[in-house]
């Protein structure tokens, strides 16, 4: 086919984008089990005349620190090559690179056309598939929260906030202001263009509790196209922050007396005729409602290293870290694991507020609407909502990614929705980096134990 061939198969906006451009290269990209890109990249040409294009399985066997893992799986290290094949429909810009470069995620087949049960997309299409098979439809809007740092070169130097149009760092707590949105003016007005090039809107840009710490939030759709999205952003604001010399990280508790960043995820369900399940003809709250909070509270203990996938992402959950550290729920309370906002009765809602920026976007949104799933399935009762602040209630979150990785195998029905194979992998590479953490001396016990014990 003809470069205008393929261009025509991409989005509007993207096609708009390109204009009287030609495409130089093409970022053939999927996910890994971290939400970085995987892929390769490739002249425009070599991209045209290529029918299939394969990858190893292994990349779903390495950790975060680039160790590989050994499993109990046949043949592992035959490394047997996945198919990939082009998604136009995710066909975007990448405005900031030097050559006309588009990404286009890539959907992972084996050589026979199954789909790949590793792969994280091919994950989240399982989940949504069986909410289809129901004659249901999820719908989500993630939050991205994110700092903005100083460049940290030394990982044995604390992560400090960048300085701002004013000279100065940016001061903490001081949650939607506008002066402190201004203060970073150049890396958001490179995020709105890089988002408006990429055809991706914006709902709302906003400064939350830490200092430089930014909060962007998408409007709600398709759970694979948002995920999609989500992935699109974590590299688009990288690359703004760098183009400003800062980084951005999306740790979820990178800086040690600071809230931790969480991607907040509202969801509901509607029906073969287009209407809100959650919401009864007389626009009082409906079983399915209740059912799909019960799975919440029920489940995402058990898929808590999915939404919490490494040592760092438990620190987040402390009572004065604004964050959640159980899952009780209640109508606009911030302090529930599981929030319903304030709207329209047609829009009523469910908010996770459990699950931290850290976590793959493909498996959180998977997790959390597994969890909704079952409840819906099973017909599970919800606690009694809270009024209070549940800040006063019991802990009901683990503490460590060994605890909650212990929790998921506890949870037989949660595999099978989400795939057990992936499941046993995908525990398998957490339980290595857990284990790895606890071989480290950090600078807490050398200061503390030193010469004290």
């Amino acid at each position: 086919m003809s470069n205008m061939d393929y261009v025509s198969k991409f989005p509007a906006a993207t096609q708009e984008w390109l204009s009287d451009k030609r495409v130089e290269e093409v970022e053939c990209i999927i996910s890994d089990f971290v939400g970085m890109s995987r892929g390769k990249a490739m002249p425009s040409t070599t991209f045209n005349r290529s029918e299939r294009m394969f990858m190893p399985t292994s990349i779903f066997y390495q950790t975060i620190d680039g160790e590989y893992v050994d499993m109990e799986i046949e043949d592992q290290w035959t490394e047997m090559d996945m198919v990939l094949k082009p998604d136009f429909s995710t066909g975007v810009a990448a405005p900031w690179a030097r050559d006309i470069t588009v990404q286009v995620i890539h959907d992972v087949f084996d050589t026979k056309g199954k789909p790949i049960g590793l792969a994280p997309r091919n994950v989240l299409k399982r989940v949504v598939e069986l909410y289809k098979d129901e004659g249901w439809t999820p719908v989500v809007a993630p939050e991205i929260e994110f700092y903005l740092t100083k460049p940290n070169l030394n990982p044995a130097e604390p992560i400090e906030p960048p300085v701002g149009r004013t000279g100065r760092p940016m001061v903490s707590r001081q949650a939607y202001s506008m002066a402190a949105v201004d203060e970073y003016g150049p890396v958001i007005d490179d995020i709105y263009d890089f988002a408006d090039d990429m055809g991706y809107e914006i709902d709302t840009i906003i400064q939350e509790g830490g200092s430089g710490q930014l909060e962007i939030n998408l409007v709600h759709g398709d759970p694979v196209t948002l995920a999609d999205q989500v992935f699109y952003f974590k590299r688009l604001i990288r690359e703004a922050a760098l183009r400003n010399d800062c980084f951005a990280t999306f740790m979820a508790k990178p800086i040690q007396d600071e809230p931790g960043s969480a991607m907040h995820i509202h969801q509901s369900v509607i029906d073969k005729n287009g209407k809100n399940i959650f919401n009864g003809p007389d626009d009082k709250e409906t079983d399915a409602f209740h059912h799909f909070i019960a799975g919440q509270q029920r489940y995402i203990p058990n898929a808590i290293s999915l939404l919490a996938p490494y040592v760092n992402s438990y620190r987040r959950y402390v009572a004065s870290g604004s964050a959640p550290i159980n899952l009780e729920w209640g109508e606009d309370n911030r302090t529930t694991g599981i929030r319903i906002p304030i709207a329209k009765p047609e829009a009523r809602r469910v908010e996770n507020r459990v699950t931290g920026m850290d976590a793959n976007p493909y498996l959180a949104l998977a997790a959390s609407l597994a969890c909704g799933y079952l409840g819906l399935k099973n017909k599970l009762k919800p606690r009694r909502k809270q009024k209070r602040e549940a800040y006063e209630l019991p802990r009901a979150l683990p503490r460590s990614l060994l605890e909650g990785l212990d929790l998921f195998n506890g949870a037989p029905e949660l595999e099978e929705v989400l795939g057990k194979h992936f499941c046993d992998v995908y525990k398998a590479v957490k339980r290595h980096e857990a284990l790895a953490f606890l071989e480290v001396i950090s600078p807490w016990e050398r200061e503390h134990l030193l010469l004290n014990v």
